[in-house]
């Protein structure tokens, strides 16, 4: 593979805010990557940028391509070698999109797309899509002042195929502005907004479960994403929707009554992202009912994750690329994550683009969920690719 160019700029993000864009330009085409970027970041994730976004665009754009060349990029593994020349000059959002246009333009020579470039045995396509249907905590500015505190309502269809999933989440999140309001409005990810308390919400979800059922013979499941981390203040949980404080011992009590109490599938950050052993006591209780998923806890950090199967605080762990940077430690995450048994989500972030990297992503590392809005354009880019991949 022979580079004639390597460059980076800034684009908008779906919030308006800027992020990176890089391209990689060889003689079988142009190959993009821009990076989403989360509001809600664990403190535990590599930086975006090293200094600035522009800095980080300054170095790409002044990457001595000769010396790329004679790398001989040609296998996923070769990222090493880029890595190496790069040292610790790029934050995460600019190394993985570096990374993820090299590999696209590496499987533009061997004529294979992305996913199977990644992983050439037979894959077996089972991938379910967690769709972010109701927004609350720090992604909403509700209604009245009012929200929920919990971050996400989650719907997980059950379909005998990904195309089937996606159209069940996107009847299930319908349905739900029927019983939250027609006034309902969206937040930055596409999900209704309320003022609903976090149980009110879970009653609505649980009532669409059921509809869902009896009337379209359909199967969803309903999941949260808790955000902990972002009203654990002063060692306590402190909820607003309505007021209350709860320490560690009663968080646990609280998440493991919800599970139970709406049949929860799928649990994220149920606790904050330094206690590992909070996850411990909530895998233990609800963990054979329930996905008990790491985000902030482990931020797709394969040291974080090691520290997480030891102490059996997670079964199911969220991969977002720009946490970690490095494509060779998102692929290290998850085939450890696999080795323990642990499911693999990988996930969009709260400002994305229209860019469908992760959608290649799940498939070649075989991971069995990934986690995206259910509404709007630059959300459904990764469920539209799935559906292309599926078919093929």
């Amino acid at each position: 593979m022979i580079i004639k160019k390597i460059g980076a700029k800034a684009v908008k993000d779906s919030r308006g805010e800027k992020t990176i864009q890089v391209l990689v330009k060889t003689s079988k085409g142009k190959f993009v990557t821009s990076a989403p970027a989360g509001k809600s970041k664990g403190k535990f994730e590599v930086r975006s940028y090293v200094g600035s976004l522009n800095g980080d665009i300054v170095v790409i754009n002044h990457l001595d391509i000769s010396k790329i060349n004679s790398l001989r990029l040609r296998k996923f593994e070769d990222l090493k070698k880029v890595e190496k020349i790069i040292g610790k000059r790029l934050g995460a959002n600019s190394l993985f999109t570096l990374e993820a246009s090299l590999l696209k333009a590496m499987a533009s020579e061997n004529n294979q797309e992305l996913w199977r470039f990644l992983n050439p045995r037979k894959i077996n396509f089972k991938i379910r899509s967690v769709g972010n249907a109701i927004g609350g905590g720090l992604h909403s500015k509700g209604v009245n002042g009012k929200r929920p505190d919990f971050q996400e309502f989650l719907f997980i269809a059950n379909g005998n195929d990904f195309s089937e999933c996606v159209k069940i989440n996107y009847l299930a999140y319908y349905l739900t502005r029927k019983y939250l309001g027609f006034w309902s409005k969206r937040n930055d990810e596409g999900a209704w907004e309320t003022d609903e308390t976090n149980e009110g919400v879970l009653m609505i979800m649980k009532k669409v479960k059921e509809v869902v059922k009896e009337k379209y013979r359909l199967d969803v499941d309903i999941g949260l994403d808790i955000g902990s981390s972002s009203f654990y203040k002063n060692k306590e949980y402190v909820y607003k929707n309505p007021f209350r404080k709860l320490n560690k011992s009663r968080q646990v009590d609280y998440v493991v009554k919800l599970i139970k109490k709406y049949d929860l599938f799928y649990v994220e950050d149920a606790l904050d992202e330094n206690d590992f052993s909070g996850f411990v006591e909530v895998n233990c209780y609800a963990g054979s009912q329930c996905l008990i998923v790491g985000d902030d806890l482990t931020v797709t950090n394969p040291r974080r994750l090691k520290r997480a199967i030891k102490m059996k605080s997670i079964n199911a762990i969220i991969v977002k690329p720009n946490q970690i940077g490095s494509l060779l430690k998102v692929k290290e995450v998850v085939e450890l994550a696999h080795k323990h048994k642990i499911k693999c989500i990988v996930s969009h972030r709260s400002g994305e683009t229209a860019d469908d990297t992760i959608a290649d992503l799940a498939v070649g590392f075989g991971c069995e969920f990934i986690k995206t809005g259910i509404y709007g354009s630059v959300r459904r880019a990764k469920l539209k690719r799935l559906i292309k991949i599926e078919k093929n």
